[in-house]
């Protein structure tokens, strides 16, 4: 018997198994799909994640980049860039996935690809875990299966909605310059925004709404924005992804199991990152199951409390800020983004220098009384 399984291979699943593994437990990762596998990603990842491991991540950074641009309806462009320490990675999921499992298996963590889990069922003081292989059984289980995974609702979660978003993958011939901006939309989607984030030799660009029904067509603005960016969209290829982004306080524990990463709604409301949150909530995960191997009854209900206190709270204002920006984006360019501390800010929170909280108040002043104003 395991001491913990873990359904899913992605950032949350694999560092829930990486720290496990490494404090000595027996650990195995089921993963559906063949490793390295795709996922639909920009690949913006906080170098601030480094902190929490014991290796170098430069095998699995694609690109680093500082630059920073802004349009809104394509008109009235701001470039800038960010002050934090390091520059913001741009990762392949594919590599950057599975360099994380391979990190966790040099642990000592079993892993198992194209093995779905058909059903899960407690034992009382074990899990027993339904896959092709045979039941399987461990003493603490981990959802870690994304957006649409089956876990969450198998284990009586609430269901929490799911919004649909676009990226189109577009490869070049040739890499790109270093100086290349990641560059930001706003306006040409409906409450919602465009996104272009250059790799090494190819871009990725996003559409997603964060307020109201998800947009009954991302192709069109996608392709305009392309041409705009002096790409051709039907060069490039198309995919639909769901976003769980997190709408509130909900349990993140139940008996014996706990949820990490998007299974848990840990992505951001306001910017949609998901990669770092969904690593520290595995970190914080393999945390409370290693001190409920160790026979403390409580850990698992103080991992909920500490998502909640330490990240949920500033969700909070997350969320706020997001409901009043894409209600009217175009004064939020102008008195929010247009501000010259606004990509200085932007690059703090996520390198995780900065919460949403500190600059929450000031934020929500000017959008309130651009609004009021108008």
């Amino acid at each position: 018997m395991y001491d913990c399984i873990v359904v899913g291979a992605g950032p949350a699943g694999a560092s829930t198994a990486y720290h496990l593994a490494k404090q000595g437990h027996r650990v195995l990762v089921l993963e559906k799909f063949r490793l390295p596998r795709y996922k639909p990603c920009s690949g913006a990842v906080s170098p601030s994640v480094a902190e929490y491991f014991d290796f170098d991540f430069t095998p699995a950074i694609d690109e680093q980049r500082r630059r920073v641009r802004y349009t809104y309806k394509l008109e009235d462009p701001i470039e800038a860039e960010l002050t934090t320490t390091d520059p913001i990675w741009i990762v392949q999921r594919d590599v950057f996935d599975h360099f994380l499992v391979q990190q966790a298996q040099a642990q000592g963590a079993e892993v198992k690809d194209e093995i779905p889990v058909t059903g899960i069922e407690s034992k009382g003081d074990r899990w027993q875990v339904i896959t092709p292989l045979g039941a399987l059984e461990a003493a603490y289980l981990v959802a870690a299966d994304g957006a649409t995974g089956p876990m969450a609702g198998w284990l009586g979660f609430p269901d929490i909605p799911l919004r649909l978003a676009s990226l189109l993958d577009i490869p070049t011939p040739t890499p790109i310059a270093a100086d290349c901006p990641l560059s930001f939309e706003f306006g040409l989607v409906k409450q919602g925004c465009l996104w272009s984030f250059p790799k090494r030799q190819g871009y990725s660009l996003g559409a997603a709404t964060f307020l109201g029904k998800p947009a009954a067509d991302y192709q069109t603005p996608l392709t305009c924005y392309s041409q705009f960016l002096g790409l051709e969209f039907h060069q490039g290829t198309l995919h639909t992804h769901p976003l769980k982004l997190w709408d509130g306080y909900h349990p993140l524990h139940t008996h014996r199991a706990v949820l990490v990463g998007e299974a848990a709604a840990i992505v951001d409301p306001l910017s949609s990152e998901g990669i770092r949150p969904a690593m520290v909530s595995g970190i914080k995960a393999a945390a409370a199951i290693h001190a409920a191997l160790a026979g403390d009854p409580e850990a698992l209900a103080s991992y909920t409390t500490i998502m909640h206190e330490t990240w949920g709270a500033d969700m909070q204002w997350a969320k706020r800020i997001s409901a009043l920006f894409f209600r009217v984006p175009g004064l939020g360019y102008k008195v929010g983004i247009k501000r010259p501390t606004a990509t200085q800010r932007l690059g703090q929170i996520l390198a995780g220098e900065l919460q949403y909280v500190d600059i929450a108040g000031r934020v929500m002043k000017r959008l309130s009384g651009g609004l009021l104003g108008g």
